[in-house]
């Protein structure tokens, strides 16, 4: 034991005779340590996130969505192009009430409609739905009251807003017990629902949703008032367009029955559709899987790039110790002469680039453990200057500023091992090159 003190205490004041190339070779271990660290913890935080959006849609439900089909599609009816498209209200009542796993469906209709009240007004997203949604939703109240199933059926003019959209039309008043209207129709508002924060786009099938810029009616009020046939009048142009229901949420009975259920609920589409290009089916279990499996090949490229920069490390390690030897052969020469054995020559070098790559971990964790810190700071940096700077629809941009990247445990002492095995790897050679030196031909060296 006080032999291997002595050794490392050599190996110490040799490697502080040369600081500045001390320190710059231990910096490519620190880099690449902190990089396996870093990376992993990204993996990790984008993992999560993914995994976060795709549950908030929830593992037992099942969402089929209209798809808008390309512009020549278009049939013409009546001398007028309209363009037909997306889920029916048979299909509802199909997939409701003949697969006996599904325990609940929600029909909703989307639009987008100009929106005012008094001197305020904006472009709104209108969904026609039923008192489930702010349940399906995770939505809340701040103020008032959601659509009731009693609202639905005698088809009252009422609305609920969202918290942007109260916020823009009504600012300092309370909206409740106010009206809105909507194009050329009003509205009494009986609620506000509380702050909630937009999704990012799931795979190809489901867009970010933005709950914070609606106005929410019950359906059959919107089928109503609205019908099912929107006509979009702009300057120089007209088109008109028909679809029936935006979206149907499927609930099953089990997460066991969701994936058989989605393979019926396809089936079952194809007696009302003569093709799947105007609808799609999401399916939140399988994203989920799909999910957990690009996490594991997340982590793997980002790992094994990180792990490039050890072997960099490793690479620099060697090279400097190589230059050590040849400086330091005559030291050598005169150790060996006083009766060092080879075995000692070989302990001292390899002694010092251990120290090294391992003083070199050692930093690199504590830099890998500040990632998050960091990676709050290019957080704020995006949420400043590009979701209020105009670019909120950005799907990356919204996804990246709700990661919360989270060092994996596990990295921490196998990247601490991994630079002391390079270290150990790449400082064997030169340890060995010099214990071979021959001793009389290292005396005579300048």
């Amino acid at each position: 034991m006080p032999n291997l003190f002595r050794t490392i205490q050599l190996a110490m004041k040799s490697l502080m005779l040369h600081k500045l190339r001390a320190g710059l070779t231990m910096l490519g271990m620190v880099l690449g340590v902190s990089s396996v660290i870093a990376m992993l913890a990204i993996g990790r935080g984008a993992k999560e996130q993914a995994q976060a959006q795709v549950l908030k849609l929830g593992a037992t439900n099942i969402i089929v969505r209209s798809v808008k089909p390309p512009p020549e599609s278009a049939v013409n009816s009546g001398g007028a192009s309209v363009l037909r498209y997306g889920l029916l209200r048979k299909d509802y009542d199909l997939l409701n009430k003949t697969i006996p796993t599904i325990t609940q469906a929600i029909p909703i209709r989307e639009l987008t409609k100009a929106s005012r009240h008094r001197q305020h007004d904006i472009t709104a997203r209108i969904v026609g739905c039923t008192a489930d949604y702010l349940d399906i939703n995770h939505l809340d109240m701040a103020q008032g009251r959601f659509i009731t199933d009693d609202d639905r059926k005698q088809k009252k003019n009422i609305a609920v807003l969202a918290a942007g959209t109260a916020d823009e039309l009504f600012q300092y008043e309370n909206p409740v017990g106010q009206s809105v209207r909507v194009g050329d129709k009003f509205y009494s508002i009986v609620g506000v629902t509380i702050p909630r924060q937009a999704s990012a786009a799931i795979g190809g099938s489901m867009s970010g949703q933005d709950y914070n810029q609606d106005i929410y009616i019950p359906l059959e009020t919107m089928r109503v008032r609205l019908g099912d046939l929107n006509i979009d009048r702009t300057a120089g142009s007209f088109s008109s367009e028909y679809w029936e229901l935006s979206q149907i949420t499927l609930r099953v009975d089990s997460q066991e029955n969701v994936v058989e259920t989605a393979n019926v609920i396809r089936e079952s589409m194809k007696q009302n559709h003569k093709t799947d290009g105007d609808y799609a089916i999401v399916v939140p279990l399988e994203l989920l899987k799909q999910a957990e499996q690009m996490g594991i090949i997340f982590n793997v490229v980002l790992g094994s790039i990180a792990a490039i920069s050890l072997l960099v490390g490793g690479i620099g390690i060697m090279n400097i110790m190589l230059a050590t030897v040849t400086e330091r052969t005559r030291e050598i020469g005169i150790r060996r002469a006083l009766g060092a054995k080879q075995r000692d020559i070989t302990v001292q070098f390899l002694t010092e680039t251990i120290v090294l790559s391992g003083t070199g971990g050692i930093v690199g964790i504590l830099l890998g453990l500040s990632t998050k810190f960091a990676f709050a700071g290019v957080r704020s940096i995006v949420e400043n200057f590009i979701l209020k700077g105009g670019k909120a629809g950005s799907d990356f941009a919204q996804m990246f500023s709700e990661m919360r990247p989270e060092p994996v445990p596990w990295s921490l002492p196998l990247a601490f091992f991994i630079s002391v095995s390079i270290g150990v790897i790449f400082g064997l050679y030169p340890a060995m090159a010099a214990a071979k030196l021959d001793p009389i031909e290292a005396l005579r060296h300048e």
